[in-house]
């Protein structure tokens, strides 16, 4: 399955079923957030989990009459600045927290274009972390590496399991959408692959 491949099924997919994929996605996103917060004592996981839940629920519900302005300023607080932390883990919780950025603007604006960059962001995450293994290993990494390496390979197949799984998810309702979350996180793993 190539990325490109991902990429159009996804421009493909009407509005709802991008939001909920771009949602799906994140909930893949999260645990890496709350390692980081662990390890460094920055960042309220709480507030991240329940902004994500508040995204879910203007999706299944629109009429929702929930601020979402606020939700940005939320998730905005907790964004940790790179230079504060000498860690790996700060690029994962970063992009975490642009994805869900992301998803807040795309439902305010109703902009398609902002759900697909989630996927990428997941995916730029994917490349980063393998790029960090393969350096520790002392190989330069390159593309074709990055792009052939097995926790890549796996995150393109997930992408494409899940947008499989909301092409056929019909009207998106709270029992479809409680059975897209569980399919995403039903591998126990993040997106670059820590168990969680």
């Amino acid at each position: 399955m190539s990325k490109a491949n991902n990429f159009q099924r996804i421009r493909d997919l009407n509005y709802l079923q991008k939001a909920v994929l771009a949602a799906a996605v994140i909930e893949r996103m999260l645990p890496n957030y709350d390692l980081f917060s662990d390890a460094t004592g920055f960042g309220d996981m709480a507030t991240m989990k329940s902004t994500l839940n508040v995204c879910w629920e203007i999706i299944v519900f629109p009429k929702s009459k929930i601020n979402l302005e606020k939700q940005v300023d939320k998730v905005e607080a907790n964004v940790p600045e790179l230079s504060l932390f000498d860690m790996f883990g700060t690029y994962p919780a970063i992009d975490t927290a642009t994805a869900l950025l992301g998803l807040l603007h795309g439902l305010m604006a109703k902009d398609e274009q902002e759900f697909i960059d989630i996927a990428k962001i997941s995916q730029a995450t994917v490349a980063r972390y393998v790029e960090f293994v393969l350096e520790n290993e002392e190989i330069e990494p390159d593309n074709s590496l990055v792009r052939e390496h097995e926790i890549m390979q796996y995150e393109i197949e997930v992408l494409a399991g899940l947008i499989d799984f909301v092409e056929q998810m019909g009207r998106i309702t709270s029992e479809s959408v409680k059975e897209l979350k569980q399919h995403a996180t039903a591998d126990g793993q993040t997106n670059i692959g820590i168990t969680i």
